[in-house]
This record gives structure tokens, C-alpha cells and sequence, in this order.
């Protein structure tokens, strides 16, 4: 992030899960350096993953197989203003777009001052999709430590003592 101020690039590529979050360079660099684009390189293919990026101030979420002539010309489009998004990326935010009526559920679940965080609020969709832990963490590709952490988190904010009770909630 310091390099970043220093130099103020037009725009800053940044990974995922490069050293200290991506994402929290990209939230500090979009707050500091709001002409800069952001624009995350990375092999991660999941749509936590990318709404965090998005949220965070990207403007363009590019995956590192990407055709190396594409790279110059997908930057060149976020300077022209453009996002620079793979077209199965887009697939997944018209489908959270779609998902908003499912999402709007939760916020009547949720307490005051306990909000969900994104990624716990997906993992309850999954949850009641029937998925087991181990299914979340292969498809959010995240350590099965990571999806455990995040149901404790859930069933802590909602009050409640198990899975069940938190998905009947949902169907309320």
C-alpha cells in the first residue's frame, strides 16, 4: 500500500491473498488514492472472493491464466473507465444480482449490531442448500477451518444453538 502512495499509479494490481490482504490494500489505496484503479490478479475463482474485491473498490477482477496479450488491453479498458471482468465472472454477479430476494430474507434474521458478514451470509445459502461443511470449503475454496469459524459466527449472531434452528429462521 505504502509503494502505492508513493508512486500513484494510475491504476495498481493487486492479488487476492498477496501478503497482509489484498483486500485491505485495495480498501486503503481506494480511499487514498480514489483516481487509482484497482485491479486484482489472482488464480482465485471464487465469488466471495470477487464481491470482497468489488466491495473493496476494484474495478476490474482478472484471473492469472488470463491470455498475456489480453492483460495490456483489459487495462487499457479499466484507464478508459471500463471493468475489466472474465465473462463467467459476470455470470456470477447477474446471479447474486438475481439472489438479492434471498438476501433480503436474512436481513429479517439479523440482530442489530450482529450483522452477517457477506461471506457468513452465503455460507447460510449453502447451508440451506443442503451442502456439508467440507462441500462450502471446496466451493469457496477456503480451508474447512475457515467455513467451521464462519457457522460458529452464524449461529452466534442468530442466537441459536444449531444449523437447524438457524435455517428454520430462514424459512419463517
Amino acid at each position: 500500500m505504502g509503494a502505492a502512495i508513493q508512486e500513484q499509479p494510475d491504476v495498481c494490481l493487486l492479488d487476492i491473498r498477496m501478503p497482509g490482504s489484498g483486500i485491505r490494500a485495495a480498501e486503503a489505496i481506494a480511499v487514498e488514492l480514489p483516481e487509482c484503479a484497482i485491479v486484482m490478479l489472482t488464480v482465485s475463482r471464487s465469488d466471495v472472493d470477487l464481491f470482497d474485491a468489488l466491495r473493496a473498490g476494484a474495478v476490474g477482477y482478472l484471473l492469472k491464466d488470463i491470455d498475456p496479450q489480453r492483460l495490456p488491453l483489459a487495462l487499457r479498458g479499466v484507464l478508459d473507465g471500463e471493468a475489466a471482468l472474465p465473462r463467467h465472472l459476470v455470470a456470477l454477479l447477474i446471479d447474486e444480482f438475481r439472489a438479492r430476494g434471498r438476501h433480503n430474507r436474512l436481513r429479517l434474521v439479523r440482530r442489530e449490531g450482529d450483522a452477517l458478514t457477506p461471506r457468513e451470509a452465503e455460507i447460510l445459502e449453502l447451508m440451506r442448500s443442503g451442502l456439508t461443511t467440507n462441500e462450502i470449503a471446496e466451493q469457496l475454496d477456503v480451508p474447512r477451518a475457515i467455513v467451521k469459524a464462519d457457522r460458529a459466527a452464524i449461529l452466534r449472531k442468530l442466537r441459536v444453538s444449531s444449523p437447524k434452528v438457524a435455517l428454520r429462521l430462514l424459512d419463517e
